[in-house]
């Protein structure tokens, strides 16, 4: 495992991964769809692991482990992180060095502290950011109520008709979850929202994979989900 980069090129380095043009539904190039702590934020002596869902051009997507990591923020914590045999992990220290933390960021007694984590794929080539909560425990949200054309998935192959909307659903409320909606085989509309819908165009892929990622907005939790997908 590669030794952890530096706070300088993982900023570097995501500033010049914002010139990406291609839709932020489309599953079917190099990109890190989704960066995930499980559990998202730890008590004193907790254990975060950290994994990401990697999407690869021409190959279905993946889970893994960070190639490197860094703590960017703050920079007193920065020996939380560490690699281990599952892979990157933060480990929350004890209360004393909360504590300090919390002063040095200007948060109240006993509020739950930021850990900023910088992760790198690919040979250093895709970059992201993920902040995990260090003074309380946290869980990574459930998916419920996933409806992929008014039926509840039962496997991880789907199939769908051509040239028609496919309604998509995943019971989340928009005002506490953020979800996400990918795809590459088929177009992808309102993509951001819990009920979206695919249309498999003539001149789109017919074969390829679907993906939902819901994000908790206050616990920092994340959940996915990856169908393989084909329009016979």
């Amino acid at each position: 495992m590669k030794a952890a980069v530096s706070l300088a090129v993982v900023v570097s380095a995501l500033v010049g991964c914002a010139g990406d043009v291609d839709e932020p539904w489309f599953l079917d190039h190099d990109r890190i769809v989704a960066v995930r702590a499980t559990p998202p934020g730890g008590a004193s002596g907790e254990r975060l692991v950290l994994d990401a869902l990697i999407g690869t051009k021409g190959a279905p997507t993946h889970v893994a482990t960070p190639e490197v990591a860094t703590v960017v923020s703050p920079p007193s914590l920065a020996g939380v992180l560490a690699p281990a045999a599952e892979g990157w992990v933060v480990t929350a220290p004890d209360e004393a060095t909360l504590a300090a933390a919390r002063t040095e960021l200007g948060l109240a007694a006993g509020a739950p502290v930021p850990v900023q984590v910088g992760v790198a794929y690919s040979a250093g080539t895709l970059f992201a950011l993920k902040t995990v909560w260090l003074g309380e425990h946290r869980d990574n949200p459930v998916l419920e109520g996933m409806r992929i054309d008014g039926t509840e998935p039962g496997s991880d192959r789907v199939s769908v008709a051509r040239e028609v909307d496919v309604p998509l659903e995943v019971a989340a409320d928009p005002l506490a979850m953020k979800v996400n909606w990918l795809t590459s085989c088929g177009t992808m509309h309102d993509f951001d929202l819990p009920a979206a819908y695919l249309v498999v165009e003539p001149d789109d892929p017919t074969d390829g994979e679907l993906a939902v990622v819901v994000r908790d907005r206050a616990t920092g939790g994340v959940a996915w989900r990856v169908w393989s997908l084909s329009a016979p």
